[in-house]
């Protein structure tokens, strides 16, 4: 069951030397394309990467992070930002309506970087690390890249921007789940209450 694949989940650096099948890849992507998005948007594309050559770049660009170079595949989750007129910056101004003439004059270039809609990324990458698992195909989060650099080097156009990747491949070894911290440690019922 989903809680088992998620007691089961770690952060996937070391990989054997055996690509993911095809049809495995379509699983992924299709948890991926039946995630939840805000308004059902849907505003995102999932950038598949295989070509060796190209992911040793892209570990590159990810401030060389050596370990991405040997994973067999990458998912760059891209974001398609909701623009202006269909009310891209409603709903920040609705949660911070404190803040709103600010949010109103960032420059749209600017407020795509900071927003980028990435939690909805997060989502469907979230349930693509997931589908892996149920294969036996284990997955990281990378974050930590050159945006720019990595929107020049896959030619995304203007207005669509990599939020986020996951490296995906088969552990070349025993993987051990990060403990984490209690229910106890985390939740609060009606008020908080230090």
């Amino acid at each position: 069951m989903i809680l088992e694949l998620l007691r089961q989940r770690s952060s996937l650096r070391r990989f054997q030397d055996r690509p993911v099948p095809p049809e495995v890849l379509q699983d992924i992507l299709e948890a991926g394309r039946l995630s939840p998005s805000g308004g059902n948007e849907q505003a995102w594309t999932f950038g598949v990467i295989s070509d060796p050559q190209l992911i040793s770049e892209i570990a590159e660009i990810a401030h060389r992070q050596d370990w991405i170079a040997r994973a067999p595949l990458l998912i760059v989750l891209c974001t398609l930002p909701v623009e202006d007129e269909r009310g891209g910056r409603d709903i920040q101004i609705q949660r911070y309506p404190a803040l709103a003439e600010r949010i109103r004059a960032l420059e749209p270039g600017l407020y795509w970087a900071l927003n980028q809609e990435e939690h909805q990324t997060k989502i469907a990458g979230t349930h693509m690390a997931l589908a892996a698992l149920e294969h036996g195909v284990g997955s990281c989060w990378v974050s930590r890249f050159d945006v720019a650099a990595l929107a020049r080097r896959l030619h995304l156009p203007p207005g669509i921007l990599p939020a986020e990747m996951l490296a995906f491949g088969y552990p070349a070894g025993p993987q051990q789940a990060a403990p984490k911290k209690s229910l106890e440690e985390l939740v609060f019922y009606n008020l908080y209450q230090p």
